[in-house]
């Protein structure tokens, strides 16, 4: 019983049955999963296959039509504002307001999540995420890749339990997209966080994710070690598997 309940209080994310429909198309059809502490999972597949539903359904911005989300053991649809306490997001195509500095967005948020010693909080993320000469300089006229510094930094605030990452790295360069990929992967580690990471770049995938689900049509198609599908289904790596999901599904068979 004591192992059960160990087992339980390691998962932070708990998708069961989820389902979402648009009239008489599935974007999202019976999808489960989990994700455990300090673990980094990546959601994959092409465009239209159900990846920013499946997360649009995580944050509480869309309802299921069918099925069940839970957050920290906290059930999304009855017990929203507990589940999202510590759940936090960034996206590569979603900037901050750019109106604002990177102080007053980062202290804006903070006090949405009621972030503790805020002021002390922001100047770590500043220095962790190599933002400190940015302070005062308004979001918008940042470049891409600073914007995607300033998202991470936002999604760090409250240390969440929960991070959902959509294309993270997606406008930086290979140097600091690795150095980010590096941080998160550090943070999840030591922390209590689990992170469900979105990508098209299967070198970073294999890099940083513990764990893949690959969606096709709304369904998990394919579930494992990033390192290890590729062999499993006879291809050479993760991009050429990716390529026949996107692209010939029905042809995958385990070699």
């Amino acid at each position: 019983m004591e192992n059960l309940r160990s087992m339980e209080t390691a998962i932070v994310l708990s998708v069961t049955g989820l389902r979402k429909q648009y009239g008489g198309v599935l974007a999202v059809d019976d999808v489960s999963f989990e994700v455990r502490r300090k673990e980094i999972v990546g959601l994959l597949g092409p465009n239209g296959a159900g990846k920013t539903t499946t997360i649009s359904m995580i944050l509480g911005v869309l309802e299921p039509t069918a099925g069940g989300i839970r957050i920290e053991g906290s059930d999304l649809a009855t017990n929203r504002s507990h589940a999202l306490e510590r759940t936090n997001f960034a996206a590569a195509y979603t900037p901050l307001p750019g109106n604002l500095t990177v102080a007053q967005n980062l202290r804006i948020f903070g006090l949405l999540y009621g972030v503790r010693n805020l002021a002390e909080r922001i100047d770590t993320l500043l220095r962790q995420f190599d933002l400190e000469g940015f302070r005062d300089v308004k979001c918008g006229a940042l470049s891409s890749g600073e914007q995607t510094r300033v998202s991470l930094a936002k999604a760090m605030l409250n240390a969440p339990n929960l991070l959902l990452l959509d294309e993270p790295t997606a406008s930086l360069d290979p140097a600091t997209a690795r150095d980010i990929r590096a941080r998160i992967r550090e943070f999840a580690a030591e922390g209590h966080t689990g992170v469900l990471w979105t990508s098209h770049n299967m070198y970073e995938v294999e890099e940083v994710c513990d764990r893949v689900l690959f969606l096709s049509h709304g369904k998990i198609l394919l579930a494992g070690d990033p390192r290890q599908l590729p062999s499993d289904y006879g291809k050479d790596n993760l991009e050429e598997l990716f390529i026949t999901v996107a692209r010939e599904p029905l042809t995958l068979e385990q070699a």
